[in-house]
């Protein structure tokens, strides 16, 4: 008993007396366990309870729902960016060691709120997973991607309730930035071929996200080297972790998907020619007769053909431009 009451006491000091007090009465801020469980209920409803209830129905129709969705989200992601830089990193933020500014000024207390609002935007993103098991896409809801999207909320919740701004509000500079940018080519991609015939530099949005990852790395990291403003060295190993994971997952993927995959592909095309004797041979699996709808003369349904293109294309580039797991 003894045990449990000083561990209680020591959650409560560091709850209570070591948080910060501006941000201790905001929605979600007075413990991590609502966030944690409302995470935990996302893990459970896309791995298991969604795809139960998608079980006998057909896979929705959402393209104009996401063209919407994204372009809210890049609406957000640039206001978040915006309120980093005006509260911030354009106002006077050192890249070299930026201490919070606990006070309650109007320019503080605009970054604390920011800060709640890049949290809150963790769990909006929550939608993108959701998407895919309403439209059965389960091949894209990998175990990575969950736990990406997963831990993100509860990983920020830390930073808003003890460090809200000062050095590590870097971070969330860099990724709102990267989303704007990523949800931009999302809502692109939804849009069709049309457009989407313009969407060449899908997997620079991979590069970018590990650009982003080295940058965070640099940053938080050489405060173990030189704190001359006193941050939290915690938080400094803390973001510097995160970002050293992310960097290693997203270069996996980038390898998997645009190196082994691309050279994967040159060979197969290589034996297709020898088995062959000419490429242009092989039959098209997509328009032979037997294969899809056709017309009465047999030539297949175009329309037919275009649509599911459309439909899959915004799948297969989110997969891609997102590494298989998110934000960014």
């Amino acid at each position: 008993m003894e045990l449990i009451t000083n561990v209680h006491q020591g959650w409560r000091y560091l709850m209570d007396e070591l948080s910060d007090p501006r941000t201790r009465d905001w929605p979600l801020m007075s413990s991590p366990f609502p966030t944690i469980g409302i995470s935990l209920c996302y893990a459970y409803f896309v791995k298991v309870l969604g795809p139960k209830l998608m079980e006998n129905r057909k896979p929705f129709e959402l393209r104009k729902v996401l063209i919407v969705y994204n372009f809210l989200q890049v609406l957000f992601s640039t206001w978040l960016f915006y309120e980093a830089c005006i509260s911030g990193w354009l106002a006077g933020y050192s890249l070299r060691c930026q201490p919070v500014d606990y006070s309650r000024s109007p320019m503080a207390m605009r970054m604390a709120s920011g800060c709640w609002w890049y949290y809150f935007s963790k769990f909006t993103e929550f939608f993108d997973t959701i998407f895919f098991v309403m439209r059965k896409r389960y091949d894209q809801v990998s175990t990575l991607h969950v736990i990406h999207h997963g831990i993100m909320p509860a990983s920020v919740w830390w930073g808003v309730k003890f460090t809200p701004g000062g050095h590590s509000s870097f971070f969330g500079l860099l990724n709102t930035f990267v989303h704007i940018i990523m949800y931009t080519y999302y809502m692109l991609a939804a849009m069709g071929p049309k457009v989407q015939k313009y969407l060449w530099w899908k997997k620079y949005l991979t590069v970018l996200q590990m650009v982003q990852f080295i940058l965070v790395m640099g940053h938080a990291f050489q405060l173990l080297i030189w704190n001359e403003c006193n941050y939290p060295i915690a938080f400094a190993y803390f973001i510097g972790a995160h970002a050293v994971m992310f960097y290693f997952l997203f270069s996996n993927f980038y390898k998997q998907a645009y190196t082994v995959r691309k050279q994967a592909k040159k060979e197969k095309a290589e034996q297709m020619a020898l088995t062959n004797g000419n490429l242009e041979s092989v039959p098209n699996k997509n328009i032979a007769n037997g294969h899809g709808n056709t017309h009465s003369n047999g030539k297949p349904d175009f329309y037919q053909t275009i649509d599911k293109t459309m439909e899959d294309s915004y799948s297969t580039t989110r997969h891609r431009a997102y590494v298989g797991f998110g934000s960014n």
